[in-house]
């Protein structure tokens, strides 16, 4: 009786071990029609370096795209600006004297007229009144004065004899202000003189043809 216990015990545990062995192959081949964990690995990483990419690169044409369409809008309204901002000129010299494309402009203007020491100057003493170092002052000051209003320099810029006789004065203690009326009279003589002449000038009206030509709206 002992002896056939024990073989029954046997037969027992090998029928459970075959058992066990039978349900674990199943799980780690898989059966038909049911996903593959290694398989479903692979596909994810196939779509996480493949698809991802390629909707990667798509996102960076719809953006290289956006951002040319950007561009392109603020071309045009660069384009509109400039040409609005050029027929402003015409309207007042102030307007014109705002404008550092408009400065630039004139003073070529000036040029072909020989008289383009009247914007240097303004332009220097524009730079000059906001200085405010004394030792600084002193300098430039002696500088714009040798520049423009010596009658010795060849830049001497056309001044009624009381504006020149206060600079002359107030050369000894000269501040940022020692040039205000000289440059004011400047500045009038350009807008009564010079800027009408430059309203009616083919370099003006030229440029205005030429932006109007670029824009598709006249």
């Amino acid at each position: 009786m002992g002896s056939e216990r024990m073989e029954m015990r046997k037969r027992q545990m090998s029928v459970q071990q075959e058992s066990a062995a039978g349900g674990t192959a199943p799980a780690q081949q898989g059966q038909p029609g049911q996903a593959n964990p290694r398989g479903s690995n692979a596909c994810c990483f196939c779509w996480c370096c493949c698809c991802s990419c390629s909707w990667n690169e798509d996102r960076d044409d719809k953006n290289r795209k956006a951002s040319y369409d950007v561009k392109e809008g603020t071309s045009d309204c660069e384009d509109w600006s400039v040409k609005f901002t050029v027929r402003s000129w015409g309207q007042s010299f102030d307007k014109l004297m705002c404008c550092p494309a408009g400065r630039n402009s004139f003073r070529q203007f000036l040029r072909t007229e020989f008289s383009e020491e009247n914007m240097l100057f303004w332009l220097a003493c524009e730079e000059f009144s906001k200085e405010t170092n004394k030792s600084v002052v002193e300098e430039k000051a002696r500088a714009i004065y040798e520049d423009y209003i010596s009658i010795l320099s060849p830049k001497e810029v056309s001044l009624d004899s009381r504006v020149r006789e206060a600079i002359n004065r107030n050369m000894q203690e000269p501040t940022s202000h020692t040039f205000d009326d000289a440059q004011l009279q400047i500045y009038t003589l350009m807008q009564r003189d010079s800027y009408p002449r430059y309203m009616n000038s083919p370099a003006y009206k030229n440029l205005l043809n030429t932006l109007s030509e670029q824009s598709p709206e006249s």
